[in-house]
Protein backbone atom coordinates (compact mmCIF):
# COMPACT_ATOMS: atom_id res chain seq x y z
CA UNK A 1 0.00 0.00 0.00
CA UNK A 2 1.25 3.59 -0.43
CA UNK A 3 1.55 5.06 2.73
CA UNK A 4 0.94 8.46 1.43
CA UNK A 5 -2.25 8.17 0.17
CA UNK A 6 -3.77 6.13 2.95
CA UNK A 7 -2.09 8.71 5.68
CA UNK A 8 -3.39 11.49 3.40
CA UNK A 9 -7.20 9.88 3.69
CA UNK A 10 -7.05 9.11 7.48
CA UNK A 11 -5.36 12.11 8.52
CA UNK A 12 -7.66 14.46 6.65
CA UNK A 13 -10.57 12.59 8.22
CA UNK A 14 -9.32 12.28 11.41
CA UNK A 15 -8.34 15.58 11.28
CA UNK A 16 -12.11 17.03 10.55
CA UNK A 17 -13.76 14.46 12.95
CA UNK A 18 -11.46 15.53 15.72
CA UNK A 19 -12.37 18.84 15.11
CA UNK A 20 -16.60 18.67 15.03
CA UNK A 21 -16.10 16.11 18.19
CA UNK A 22 -13.87 19.11 20.00
CA UNK A 23 -16.64 21.63 19.10
CA UNK A 24 -18.71 19.92 20.81
CA UNK A 25 -20.76 18.49 17.86
CA UNK A 26 -21.07 15.19 17.00
CA UNK A 27 -20.73 12.26 13.92
CA UNK A 28 -25.07 12.29 13.37
CA UNK A 29 -25.33 15.56 12.70
CA UNK A 30 -23.27 15.02 9.61
CA UNK A 31 -24.57 11.90 8.43
CA UNK A 32 -27.37 12.40 6.28
CA UNK A 33 -28.71 10.36 4.01
CA UNK A 34 -30.96 12.76 2.49
CA UNK A 35 -27.87 15.11 1.55
CA UNK A 36 -25.03 12.69 0.51
CA UNK A 37 -28.10 11.13 -1.95
CA UNK A 38 -28.40 14.60 -3.35
CA UNK A 39 -24.51 15.34 -3.37
CA UNK A 40 -23.51 11.61 -4.87
CA UNK A 41 -26.13 11.28 -7.02
CA UNK A 42 -26.14 14.72 -8.90
CA UNK A 43 -22.00 14.24 -9.25
CA UNK A 44 -22.17 11.11 -10.51
CA UNK A 45 -24.69 11.58 -12.59
CA UNK A 46 -23.24 14.94 -14.37
CA UNK A 47 -19.92 13.23 -14.38
CA UNK A 48 -21.53 10.69 -17.06
CA UNK A 49 -23.60 13.27 -18.61
CA UNK A 50 -19.27 14.39 -19.54
CA UNK A 51 -18.11 11.83 -20.39
CA UNK A 52 -18.73 7.96 -21.61
CA UNK A 53 -19.20 4.97 -19.06
CA UNK A 54 -16.12 3.10 -20.11
CA UNK A 55 -14.14 6.01 -19.46
CA UNK A 56 -16.03 6.52 -16.01
CA UNK A 57 -15.33 2.83 -15.16
CA UNK A 58 -11.87 2.53 -15.83
CA UNK A 59 -10.81 6.26 -13.86
CA UNK A 60 -12.94 4.40 -10.82
CA UNK A 61 -10.86 1.40 -11.53
CA UNK A 62 -7.66 2.97 -11.90
CA UNK A 63 -8.25 4.34 -7.79
CA UNK A 64 -6.34 0.75 -6.90
CA UNK A 65 -3.32 2.28 -8.16
CA UNK A 66 -3.49 5.42 -5.77
CA UNK A 67 -3.58 3.45 -3.51
CA UNK A 68 -0.64 0.51 -3.89
CA UNK A 69 2.83 1.23 -3.74
CA UNK A 70 4.32 1.08 -7.39
CA UNK A 71 6.67 -2.21 -8.21
CA UNK A 72 8.53 -1.68 -10.62
CA UNK A 73 11.36 0.63 -10.37
CA UNK A 74 13.25 2.30 -13.08
CA UNK A 75 16.49 1.61 -11.31
CA UNK A 76 15.68 -2.44 -12.53
CA UNK A 77 14.58 -1.04 -15.92
CA UNK A 78 17.79 0.66 -16.30
CA UNK A 79 19.60 -2.82 -15.43
CA UNK A 80 17.38 -4.79 -17.99
CA UNK A 81 18.88 -2.50 -20.62
CA UNK A 82 22.18 -2.72 -19.96
CA UNK A 83 22.14 -6.35 -19.79
CA UNK A 84 20.10 -6.10 -22.88
CA UNK A 85 22.61 -4.04 -24.69
CA UNK A 86 25.54 -6.31 -23.70
CA UNK A 87 23.78 -9.22 -24.98
CA UNK A 88 23.65 -7.56 -28.33
CA UNK A 89 27.06 -6.35 -28.16
CA UNK A 90 28.01 -9.91 -28.38
CA UNK A 91 25.59 -11.32 -30.36
CA UNK A 92 23.73 -9.18 -32.31
CA UNK A 93 20.06 -7.85 -31.57
CA UNK A 94 18.90 -11.00 -32.98
CA UNK A 95 19.84 -12.79 -30.15
CA UNK A 96 17.25 -10.65 -27.75
CA UNK A 97 15.11 -12.87 -29.24
CA UNK A 98 15.00 -15.24 -26.44
CA UNK A 99 13.79 -12.61 -23.84
CA UNK A 100 11.14 -11.92 -25.53
CA UNK A 101 8.81 -14.20 -23.55
CA UNK A 102 10.32 -13.48 -20.20
CA UNK A 103 9.29 -9.45 -20.47
CA UNK A 104 6.28 -8.65 -19.12
CA UNK A 105 5.79 -5.01 -20.34
CA UNK A 106 3.91 -4.65 -23.29
CA UNK A 107 5.40 -1.87 -24.49
CA UNK A 108 9.22 -2.63 -24.08
CA UNK A 109 8.15 -6.09 -25.52
CA UNK A 110 6.48 -4.48 -28.53
CA UNK A 111 9.57 -2.30 -29.45
CA UNK A 112 12.42 -5.41 -28.97
CA UNK A 113 10.30 -7.58 -30.96
CA UNK A 114 10.22 -4.68 -33.63
CA UNK A 115 14.42 -4.38 -33.17
CA UNK A 116 14.67 -8.11 -33.18
CA UNK A 117 12.50 -8.09 -36.63
CA UNK A 118 15.22 -5.59 -38.29
CA UNK A 119 13.61 -2.28 -37.82
CA UNK A 120 15.45 0.87 -38.78
CA UNK A 121 16.23 3.16 -35.46
CA UNK A 122 14.23 5.96 -36.73
CA UNK A 123 11.35 3.72 -38.02
CA UNK A 124 10.99 2.02 -34.79
CA UNK A 125 11.11 5.69 -33.10
CA UNK A 126 8.22 6.72 -35.32
CA UNK A 127 6.01 3.43 -34.56
CA UNK A 128 6.54 3.66 -31.10
CA UNK A 129 5.93 7.28 -30.57
CA UNK A 130 2.34 6.98 -32.07
CA UNK A 131 1.31 4.16 -29.32
CA UNK A 132 3.34 6.15 -26.72
CA UNK A 133 1.55 9.23 -27.61
CA UNK A 134 -2.13 7.21 -28.02
CA UNK A 135 -1.87 6.05 -24.55
CA UNK A 136 -0.47 9.18 -22.89
CA UNK A 137 -4.31 10.75 -24.51
CA UNK A 138 -5.99 7.89 -23.50
CA UNK A 139 -4.84 8.13 -20.27
CA UNK A 140 -5.35 11.77 -19.50
CA UNK A 141 -9.15 11.36 -19.75
CA UNK A 142 -8.84 9.20 -16.34
CA UNK A 143 -7.83 12.21 -13.67
CA UNK A 144 -9.94 14.46 -15.78
CA UNK A 145 -13.35 12.18 -14.67
CA UNK A 146 -12.24 12.81 -11.23
CA UNK A 147 -11.38 16.84 -11.53
CA UNK A 148 -14.79 16.95 -12.86
CA UNK A 149 -16.80 15.45 -10.20
CA UNK A 150 -14.87 17.78 -8.16
CA UNK A 151 -15.89 20.94 -9.59
CA UNK A 152 -19.41 19.48 -9.76
CA UNK A 153 -20.03 18.45 -6.56
CA UNK A 154 -18.99 21.57 -4.24
CA UNK A 155 -22.00 23.04 -6.61
CA UNK A 156 -24.19 20.42 -6.30
CA UNK A 157 -23.99 20.90 -2.64
CA UNK A 158 -25.06 24.13 -2.77
CA UNK A 159 -28.46 22.95 -4.54
CA UNK A 160 -28.88 20.33 -1.97
CA UNK A 161 -28.73 22.89 0.77
CA UNK A 162 -30.93 25.04 -1.46
CA UNK A 163 -33.56 22.41 -1.20
CA UNK A 164 -33.37 21.94 2.00
CA UNK A 165 -33.89 25.27 2.79
CA UNK A 166 -37.19 25.42 0.97
CA UNK A 167 -38.35 22.58 2.86
CA UNK A 168 -37.31 24.55 6.08
CA UNK A 169 -39.13 27.48 4.64
CA UNK A 170 -42.40 25.43 5.19
CA UNK A 171 -42.10 25.25 9.18
CA UNK A 172 -41.37 29.41 10.06
CA UNK A 173 -43.74 29.34 12.44
CA UNK A 174 -41.73 26.79 14.49
CA UNK A 175 -37.95 28.58 15.43
CA UNK A 176 -36.75 25.43 16.77
CA UNK A 177 -37.46 23.30 13.91
CA UNK A 178 -36.17 26.70 11.53
CA UNK A 179 -32.86 26.27 13.04
CA UNK A 180 -32.22 22.71 12.68
CA UNK A 181 -33.55 22.21 9.42
CA UNK A 182 -30.80 25.04 8.66
CA UNK A 183 -28.34 22.94 10.31
CA UNK A 184 -29.07 20.07 7.82
CA UNK A 185 -29.71 21.80 4.74
CA UNK A 186 -25.83 23.13 4.72
CA UNK A 187 -24.72 19.35 5.25
CA UNK A 188 -25.01 19.28 1.51
CA UNK A 189 -22.49 21.67 1.07
CA UNK A 190 -19.90 19.87 3.78
CA UNK A 191 -20.66 16.80 1.41
CA UNK A 192 -20.26 18.69 -2.08
CA UNK A 193 -17.18 20.59 -0.81
CA UNK A 194 -15.05 17.82 1.66
CA UNK A 195 -15.52 14.91 -1.43
CA UNK A 196 -14.07 17.52 -3.77
CA UNK A 197 -11.28 18.73 -1.83
CA UNK A 198 -10.70 15.53 0.43
CA UNK A 199 -10.74 12.97 -2.49
CA UNK A 200 -12.04 13.64 -6.23
CA UNK A 201 -9.26 16.55 -6.58
CA UNK A 202 -6.28 14.99 -4.56
CA UNK A 203 -7.27 11.76 -6.42
CA UNK A 204 -6.88 13.67 -10.18
CA UNK A 205 -3.41 14.86 -9.28
CA UNK A 206 -2.44 12.01 -8.09
CA UNK A 207 -2.92 9.90 -10.54
CA UNK A 208 -1.94 12.67 -12.93
CA UNK A 209 1.77 12.01 -11.31
CA UNK A 210 1.93 8.29 -11.43
CA UNK A 211 0.64 8.79 -15.41
CA UNK A 212 4.06 11.24 -15.46
CA UNK A 213 5.98 8.28 -14.26
CA UNK A 214 4.60 5.67 -16.17
CA UNK A 215 5.23 7.76 -19.67
CA UNK A 216 8.24 8.64 -18.42
CA UNK A 217 9.36 4.78 -17.89
CA UNK A 218 7.82 4.30 -21.48
CA UNK A 219 10.54 6.91 -22.34
CA UNK A 220 13.05 5.01 -21.13
CA UNK A 221 12.38 2.11 -22.37
CA UNK A 222 11.60 3.67 -26.32
CA UNK A 223 15.50 5.73 -26.10
CA UNK A 224 17.23 2.25 -24.39
CA UNK A 225 15.87 -0.10 -27.44
CA UNK A 226 16.60 2.40 -30.15
CA UNK A 227 19.78 2.86 -28.99
CA UNK A 228 20.61 -0.81 -28.36
CA UNK A 229 19.58 -1.03 -31.86
CA UNK A 230 21.91 1.91 -32.89
CA UNK A 231 25.22 -0.31 -31.39
CA UNK A 232 25.62 2.57 -28.58
CA UNK A 233 27.94 0.94 -26.36
CA UNK A 234 26.45 -0.59 -22.66
CA UNK A 235 28.28 2.14 -20.17
CA UNK A 236 27.06 4.96 -22.65
CA UNK A 237 23.77 3.78 -22.77
CA UNK A 238 23.63 3.11 -18.68
CA UNK A 239 25.03 6.95 -18.37
CA UNK A 240 22.29 7.89 -20.95
CA UNK A 241 19.00 6.44 -19.11
CA UNK A 242 20.59 7.63 -15.76
CA UNK A 243 18.99 10.73 -16.78
CA UNK A 244 15.47 9.02 -16.02
CA UNK A 245 15.60 8.14 -13.15
CA UNK A 246 13.91 10.00 -10.08
CA UNK A 247 16.40 12.11 -7.55
CA UNK A 248 15.04 9.70 -4.91
CA UNK A 249 16.21 6.80 -7.07
CA UNK A 250 19.86 5.70 -7.07
CA UNK A 251 21.92 6.50 -9.90
CA UNK A 252 24.54 4.23 -11.29
CA UNK A 253 27.79 4.13 -9.83
CA UNK A 254 30.68 6.39 -10.96
CA UNK A 255 33.61 3.57 -11.95
CA UNK A 256 37.35 4.26 -10.73
CA UNK A 257 39.71 5.87 -13.80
Amino acid sequence: MDKGSVGGVVLALAGIIAGLLLEGGNLAQILQPTAAMIVFGGTMGAVLLQFPLPTVLAAFKSLGHIFSAPRKHDDQLLKLLVAFANKARRNGVVSLDSDLQTIQDPFLKQALMLAVDGTEPSELRKIMRVSLDSTAENEERLPAVFESAGGFSPTIGILGAVLGLIQVMKNLDNIQEVGKGIAVAFVATIYGVGIANLFFLPFAGKMRIRMRDDHQRREMMLEGVVSILEGINPRMLEVKLSGFLNDAQPKPKERAA
